[in-house]
């Protein structure tokens, strides 16, 4: 009995960070985090990648003008929180054959304080 308690509980402590909500972002700490991202992105125009203004609600591999790979276009993402966050992960395992060659954040509370900062950033008019 004791051995089948620590068992279940054992499961659930294994299937309890899956179910766990991700980590309340810090727009001042994504800020600085975005630097990161400056060699290939801007808010504001595009570089090696898409610009990041609007990325929240926008369809991936839309930009207008901007040379997406094949994979991007056809991945059928809408950028949320939630399909940000498994991408940054882990770029190449969500979109198999992207042009991103980034290894991603592993760390959730920079994940989470970088999106913060995509969701206040102010674009310009």
């Amino acid at each position: 009995m004791r051995l089948a308690s620590a068992i279940a509980a054992a499961a659930i402590a294994i299937g309890a960070p899956a179910a766990m909500a991700a980590p309340a972002g810090n727009a001042v700490r994504g800020e600085a985090l975005y630097e990161r991202c400056f060699a290939c992105h801007s808010l504001e125009t595009d570089r090696a990648g898409p610009r990041h203004c609007g990325l929240l609600g926008r369809r991936a591999g839309s930009v207008p003008g901007f040379d997406y790979s094949p994979a991007m276009r056809a991945a059928g993402i809408v950028w949320s929180a939630e399909t940000l966050d498994r991408f940054l992960a882990a770029p190449t395992a969500v979109v198999p054959g992207t042009s991103m060659g980034y290894a991603g954040i592993a760390s959730a509370q920079e994940r989470a304080d970088l999106i913060a900062y995509l969701r206040a950033a102010r674009c310009p008019a």
